[in-house]
């Protein structure tokens, strides 16, 4: 057998995890689990695609399981706010499951929108689990450019020392 490089700063997330999953098996809840407002945040949290194409600024999230009247889009300046619940279908007691990973609860993201996005004309859609929200852009908004990392071997090639 191998020996395995351990690294404790690699995934310190999943050792809390099942470091809290082993003490509940072990001594029931007893107030170990992590606050609702908490986990909710952590886990229900939409992961978020940005894009431009063709002069539309795109927003796409994630949010399978969620109602169409439990999600709330709103902007305030150039800040758009996604809010929204995902509710259990049914009450259900924890000793009824095996497994449960699924996640229930409220969720918030704010997202900083670039300069340039019209916001009075936002359109939003929600289709099979993900939200798409669009607005136009009234000029080019910026995508980035590559910066050059000036090491110490170039910059003694370009300088001259006397």
């Amino acid at each position: 057998m191998l020996p395995i490089r351990w690294d404790p700063f690699k995934d310190l997330g999943t050792l809390h995890r099942e470091m809290d999953d082993l003490f509940r098996r072990t001594f029931g809840s007893f107030g170990l689990s992590r606050e609702p407002e908490v986990e909710a945040g952590a886990w229900l949290t939409p992961a978020v695609n940005t894009f431009v194409k063709g002069g539309t600024f795109h927003i796409q999230a994630e949010i399978p399981g969620v109602q169409k009247d439990n999600l709330d889009v709103s902007v305030d300046g150039n800040v758009l706010t996604l809010k929204g619940e995902r509710k259990s279908e049914e009450e259900t007691k924890e000793k009824d499951f095996s497994l449960r990973e699924s996640q229930y609860g409220s969720f918030m993201r704010r997202l900083t929108l670039p300069e340039g996005v019209n916001t009075e004309k936002i359109h939003a859609s929600y289709h099979d689990g993900i939200l798409e929200i669009t607005m136009p852009t009234e000029k080019k908004i910026s995508t980035g450019r590559k910066v050059m990392i000036e090491g110490r071997e170039e910059s003694k090639k370009g300088k001259e020392v006397h």
